[in-house]
């Protein structure tokens, strides 16, 4: 028997309910200094993630259950996830295979970005005052990843049809997986582009997009739990605006009259403060924490359609 089987025995021998792994993975996340921040900011509550999603329970399940006992199986179940967030690093959604955003689930792996927009409070109020009255018809979300920002829209605009558009064939496949799981493809398609490339002709009341940003100093620094993602949908050349500058130029294209382009680069924002300055973008407030999201009308872009080319 190797030795990993002897402590994973010694261990499993010495503790057996839910609430027993849940204090064990968070000595092991002190152990290991795993870094809190793909969907909780705390040990305690991704400790419980954890452990819950390890033996199939939901993270809102009654507590009474914490005091359960897990069979065998379970136990090295458990462990096994404790091992690949503490040891590995392995950021939680991609070891449970689900991440939340605004408060709708998702399937997610190492194929595309997880969840965690501040833009999750912009769609909860419909892009409101920023987005013109009236009805939305057409949405687009680019370079969408995993679908949730595209597919978070459809449930805030009932009535609006939504491309979920990027580069990559892997997200699109995590996007369909969306979709599906949501059953929302009567009004939601995901569509493989390389930004505008494959939607000639298509206009657009909102997009949205929270593109590839991080700059090199920051690429070059990010915690552990960062190398599990794809570098596709994080690193966007040294000021982390090489993206961001491509989406400016064409958008106008792509946008009804009235429309509105709501994007996220992060910390990148002071280099497009300093890139740009004469572009008037609205650098928007979230109640709840976030940054380096900006907004920019139709009109405003097409105003300033020289300084953006």
């Amino acid at each position: 028997m190797s030795q990993q089987a002897l402590t994973s025995n010694s261990i499993t021998n010495q503790l057996h309910s839910l609430r027993d792994y849940i204090r064990y993975a968070m000595s092991q996340f002190a152990q290991h200094k795993v870094y809190f921040g793909h969907g909780t900011d705390n040990a305690w509550d991704e400790a419980t993630q954890l452990v819950l999603g390890a033996v199939y329970l939901p993270w809102d399940v009654n507590p009474a259950v914490l005091d359960g006992r897990l069979t065998e199986e379970e136990k090295e179940r458990v462990i096994s996830f404790i091992h690949q967030r503490a040891v590995e690093r392995r950021p939680l959604p991609y070891i449970i295979g689900e991440s939340w955003f605004c408060s709708l689930p998702f399937f997610v792996d190492e194929r595309v970005l997880i969840p965690r927009s501040p833009i999750a409070e912009l769609i909860e109020n419909q892009f409101s005052p920023w987005l013109r009255e009236g009805p939305v018809e057409r949405i687009l979300d680019l370079c969408t990843g995993s679908g949730c920002i595209g597919l978070a829209c459809a449930y805030a605009f009932e009535e609006a049809e939504v491309d979920l558009a990027d580069i990559s064939p892997d997200a699109i496949d995590v996007s369909n997986i969306n979709i599906a799981k949501h059953e929302i493809g009567d009004r939601v398609q995901a569509i493989e582009s390389d930004l505008f490339s494959n939607l000639k002709g298509k206009k657009y009341d909102l997009i949205v997009s929270n593109p590839p940003y991080v700059d090199e100093s920051d690429l070059a620094s990010m915690p552990e739990e960062y190398d599990h993602e794809p570098e596709l949908a994080l690193g966007s050349g040294p000021d982390g605006l090489d993206i961001t500058r491509q989406i400016l130029a064409q958008a106008n294209d792509y946008l009804t009259e009235d429309g509105l382009l709501v994007v996220e680069v992060g910390n990148s924002e002071v280099h497009m403060m300093e890139k740009y300055p004469q572009i008037p973008v609205i650098w928007l407030e979230f109640e709840r924490g976030g940054n380096g999201v900006f907004a920019i009308t139709a009109k405003e872009l097409r105003q300033h359609r020289d300084c953006l080319v």
